[in-house]
């Protein structure tokens, strides 16, 4: 199944690829941003010194406006490369029906043929724009995070160690307790077709 989804990826290859990029870049900016407010209080503010101040907001300034630009690209490219991907996924489910045998049409409801080239495409498409930036921004954030805070407290940064087993078991038992909820949703999205589809 992964390997058929992969498939549907080519032709938006090139806005994936963006959509990572500048997803990192975004983080880049924001871990950059506490540092320098740091710097804007131990050189600016608490030592009164009034062109440290100007000198160290401009720069904050300046990289919250690049992490704002990298943030409202990223979203561009996730767009553009998930509708992308759902288009292909749905073209290839049209044809794929159009070969169905009467068998398999008789399996298959009309309303669950409906729910499959919609609900079903789109949920793909919001995973795969997810899969894009979340699941890449996620682990590069604590992957940055931990370096930075390593760099300003090697005994501190430690925490990061006790909190992602912590979360990662919390994550498992969420997805566990969300799978059947999924399951009953998509037998409701049929019997909605379905009644729509007689009204």
């Amino acid at each position: 199944m992964i390997r058929n989804l992969t498939k549907q990826a080519k032709g938006n290859l090139v806005p994936t690829f963006l959509t990572i990029l500048f997803v990192i870049l975004e983080v880049v900016m924001d871990v950059t941003i506490p540092f320098l407010m740091a710097f804007l209080l131990d050189r600016g503010v608490d030592a009164g010194n009034l062109n440290e101040i100007f000198k160290w907001g401009a720069l904050l300034l300046f990289c919250a406006l690049i992490a704002l630009l990298f943030g409202v690209l990223s979203g561009h490219f996730a767009a553009k490369a998930s509708t992308g991907f759902a288009r292909n996924v749905r073209k290839s489910l049209f044809y794929r029906v159009q070969d169905f045998s009467f068998s398999n049409i008789d399996k298959f409801s009309t309303a669950s043929l409906v729910t499959r080239m919609t609900s079903d495409v789109t949920n793909i498409q919001q995973a795969y724009q997810m899969l894009t930036r979340i699941a890449v921004r996620s682990p590069v954030m604590l992957l940055f995070s931990f370096v930075m805070a390593y760099n300003i407290n090697a005994r501190l940064s430690m925490v990061y160690l006790v909190a992602i087993p912590v979360l990662g078991i919390g994550l498992f038992f969420l997805i566990r307790a969300a799978y059947p909820i999924f399951t009953r949703v998509f037998k409701i999205y049929d019997r909605l077709n379905m009644v729509v589809q007689e009204n």
